[in-house]
């Protein structure tokens, strides 16, 4: 799955739909075309010094190859956002948190919502 590396693009996603769950926020954007999705990730200073940020980007990382792979929609930007309890949150509860965010956001987009939790 192709990375998001430039500002402009987690800013767009910033913009768009987002479920928020207790082990990390998840930000769904459509760019209108049918090119493979896209993923990024995001951990703030806010949950912790660099050891903590990079433990859980690698956690968001595995997550997304696992399961996003699988469930993401072409032509769409997924921004995975970790939060401080994804640091020790057990995994399992990360991929239910995962999995619940993408149903909730894809059941969104088909409503026609243009932003906020579902």
């Amino acid at each position: 799955m192709e990375r998001l590396k430039r500002r402009q693009d987690f800013v767009a996603a910033a913009r768009a739909l987002y479920a928020a769950m207790p082990g990390m926020v998840v930000q769904m954007r459509s760019r209108g075309d049918e090119a493979p999705p896209r993923v990024g990730f995001t951990a703030t200073k806010k949950i912790g010094n660099a050891v903590v940020r990079n433990r859980v980007k690698r956690r968001l990382r595995e997550l997304a190859r696992l399961q996003l792979a699988g469930q993401a929609r072409p032509g769409h930007d997924y921004v995975l956002i970790g939060r401080a309890p994804t640091f020790a949150r057990d995994y399992s509860d990360l991929e239910k948190d995962l999995v619940s965010a993408l149903k909730r956001l894809h059941r969104t987009a088909q409503a026609g919502a243009d932003k906020g939790t579902p």
